[in-house]
């Protein structure tokens, strides 16, 4: 499967479709605010396990950085 994440190719192997629980794990991603976006619609935290990437989707994952 092929999606856009962050505006780069990003290719699954063996899928064809990842929830976005899933797509955290599979990057790594742990960061404890982070901001999802598929195809422009946002992503509520309580979803990301029930809401399935499939290809050709484009998902942002946006770090929110805070700091004074």
């Amino acid at each position: 499967m092929q999606i856009m994440l962050n505006n780069r190719n990003e290719v699954l192997d063996d899928r064809d479709q990842i929830t976005i629980s899933e797509l955290l794990n599979h990057k790594n991603y742990s960061f404890p605010n982070i901001v999802v976006r598929v195809n422009g619609a946002l992503v509520k935290k309580d979803n990301y396990s029930c809401t399935v990437v499939r290809e050709d989707d484009q998902v942002e994952m946006i770090h929110m950085v805070s700091g004074g």
